[in-house]
């Protein structure tokens, strides 16, 4: 769960601790709780979540690094973005996953932050899919699941904050505060049940 800067003279540098952790994998939530009542519950991880923007010099190059499950929050890459980050880079390892679509839906994942945020992604994968993703979206770059490989080739640089990165997650609580209000205005304008009256009917 940590990425660090290795310099071939000085060795380690800068470091990202994964700041978004697994939950029930990488630490057990209501651990106290949940441990008293099972203590299979204690297998689970106890990681501490990392700190800081995310983003590390390579070279003087900024880096913006997404450990895993990270890059399915868009929040954490939008913060990276915004403290200058160049480049997004999502190292995983997927062994676990096996040969099902999860591996390709963290793919995924990666191409919609390359659009959201106008960044190149590199994504390196332990058991593969590692790929290198362009600002567009498309995969430039890409090995497959379980087989030995390696990539190299040139990626883009970009400093310009899409209109994504700036606005952030304001669209999505305008929208939902927009369907919140639309739900409750229906609810009050809906018409009252009446009690029928028995004495407005005839029976013959």
């Amino acid at each position: 769960n940590t990425s660090i800067v290795w310099d071939p003279v000085t060795g380690p540098g800068q470091r990202h601790d994964k700041r978004q952790l697994v939950p029930f994998g990488e630490y057990l939530p209501m651990r106290t709780i949940v441990t008293a009542l099972s203590p299979y519950a204690a297998q689970a991880g106890n990681f501490t979540p990392g700190q800081g923007n995310g983003v590390l010099d390579l070279a003087g190059v900024h880096v913006a690094v997404a450990t895993c499950y990270e890059v399915a929050f868009d929040s954490l890459l939008t913060d990276s973005v915004r403290a200058g980050a160049q480049l997004i880079a999502v190292p995983t390892n997927n062994a676990t996953f096996g040969r099902t679509n999860m591996t390709y839906q963290q793919l995924a994942m990666s191409r919609v932050r390359a659009v959201e945020h106008g960044r190149s992604v590199v994504v390196s994968a332990t058991s593969g899919v590692s790929a290198v993703i362009d600002a567009r979206g498309e995969v430039v770059e890409r090995t497959e699941l379980f087989t030995p490989a390696a990539v190299v080739t040139e990626v883009s640089l970009s400093t310009t904050l899409t209109p994504a990165t700036i606005t952030g997650s304001v669209p999505e609580w305008i929208a939902a505060t927009g369907a919140g209000a639309a739900l409750a205005f229906s609810l009050l304008r809906r018409p009252r049940s009446i009690t029928p009256n028995p004495a407005n009917y005839y029976v013959a």
